[in-house]
C-alpha cells in the first residue's frame, strides 16, 4: 500500500532509483509506510455478514509498477524499469453482538511479502529487496447498525482506531523492506450509503501519522542521517456497486492518497518529497453464503507523485469462523 532525493534519482543511480518510491501493498521502501490502498471496498461500512464472533479475512495482492515519478509526476529512472510485488495479508476480526444500535470489535492484521522484485531497466541489475513478514496492525472499532428505511437499509458506518507496530522485517541497507521500522497511527471512518435497494456507495477515509525511524537508510536519506519521520497523509478507498443478484454484484472502485506535510530528516523539513496517487478500476463480489464472500478488484493508477505508478490486483476471501 510505501526515499532518495530527486537529484540522486535523476542521476539514474541503480540503487537510488529503486529505493525511492516503492510504496505498495505490504512493502515499505519510501517515506510513507504500507497502508490500505484498495484492499477494502464494497459494503465497507456495514457489519460483518456472519454476525458476532470471529471472522477471518485473507487477501492476495499483486502490484505491477510501470514507471516511477518525481515531485511533478514526471517519469524518472531508466526506460523499461519495472516493479513486481506479491503479498498476502491475514486479518482476524472479532465483532461483539451484544450492543443495541452499535457494537465494538477488534482487528488484527499481518502482511507477508512473498515476492519483491525491482529491475532498473538495464536487464542486469535487480535491486536489493527482501521478503518476509510485515508490520502488525492492531485496531479497535465501533460498528453502528444500519439505519433502516421502508425498502431496506439506508446507511451504515464504522469508526476504527488502528496502530501499526514496527514488527516487520527491516534492513536499512535493503531497497525494499516488508517493515517500516517506525510506529504509525491510522484511524478511519467507513460508510455505506444505499442510493437504491440494489445500488450502494461506500468509502473508507483514513488519517495517517508516522513516528520516527531511528535507523534510516543511508542510501535514501544520506550517510549522516540519524533519523527520519515521514509526513502526515490522508488516504481513501471508494466505490459504487450494483447488485445484479443477491449473490453477485459488480461495481467501480478506487483509492486516493495525499501526503500533506513534509518528511523530516534529523528534525528538519525536506521539501519535494510529498507523495500522492489516484487509482480506479472494476470490481466484483460473489457470495457463496453469508459466511464465505469473495471480492476481486483491479486498479489502474494515475496522478502519481514521488512514487511508482502502475496496476494493482486485490483478491479477498471473507470467512466466518
Amino acid at each position: 500500500m510505501n526515499t532518495t532525493s530527486n537529484g540522486a534519482l535523476k542521476k539514474c543511480c541503480a540503487v537510488s532509483f529503486a529505493a525511492g518510491f516503492l510504496s505498495m501493498g505490504a512493502v515499505q521502501a519510501s517515506d510513507l509506510p504500507a497502508v490500505n490502498l484498495g484492499n477494502t471496498t464494497f459494503y465497507d461500512g456495514t457489519p460483518l455478514p456472519g454476525g458476532a464472533g470471529w471472522t477471518s479475512s485473507l487477501y492476495y495482492s499483486n502490484y505491477q509498477g510501470r514507471k516511477v515519478t518525481d515531485k511533478h509526476g514526471d517519469e524518472i529512472g531508466l526506460p523499461k524499469s519495472t516493479t513486481n510485488v506479491d503479498s498476502s495479508i491475514l486479518q482476524m476480526i472479532y465483532q461483539d453482538g451484544g450492543g443495541v444500535g452499535k457494537n465494538w470489535g477488534l482487528s488484527f492484521l499481518l502482511p507477508v511479502v512473498t515476492k519483491a522484485h525491482v529491475n532498473d531497466g538495464l536487464n542486469n541489475a535487480v535491486l536489493d529487496a527482501q521478503e518476509g513478514v510485515g508490520d502488525l496492525s492492531v485496531g479497535a472499532f465501533l460498528q453502528f447498525d444500519p439505519i433502516m428505511g421502508k425498502e431496506g437499509p439506508l446507511f451504515a458506518q464504522r469508526f476504527e482506531v488502528d496502530v501499526i507496530a514496527p514488527t516487520g522485517k527491516y534492513d536499512k541497507n535493503k531497497a525494499i523492506n516488508p517493515g517500516s521500522n517506525f510506529w504509525s497511527f491510522n484511524p478511519y471512518w467507513a460508510g455505506t450509503l444505499w442510493a437504491t435497494p440494489k445500488t450502494t456507495v461506500s468509502w473508507r477515509l483514513h488519517y495517517l501519522w508516522n513516528g520516527k525511524n531511528d535507523d534510516p537508510s543511508p542510501g535514501a536519506y544520506g550517510a549522516e542521517a540519524r533519523d527520519m519521520q515521514a509526513g502526515q497523509a490522508v488516504h481513501m478507498n471508494f466505490n459504487a456497486l450494483y447488485a445484479f443478484r443477491p449473490d453477485f454484484q459488480v461495481g467501480i472502485n478506487g483509492y486516493w492518497l495525499k501526503q500533506f506535510t513534509d518528511t523530516q530528516i534529523d528534525g528538519h523539513d525536506v521539501s519535494g518529497r510529498k507523495e500522492q496517487v489516484f487509482a480506479i478500476g472494476p470490481g466484483a463480489v460473489y457470495s457463496f453464503s453469508k459466511d464465505n464472500i469473495v471480492t476481486a478488484n483491479l486498479y489502474f493508477e494515475s496522478e502519481a507523485e514521488n512514487r511508482p505508478e502502475g496496476n494493482r490486483f486485490v483478491l479477498r476471501w471473507l470467512h466466518k469462523l
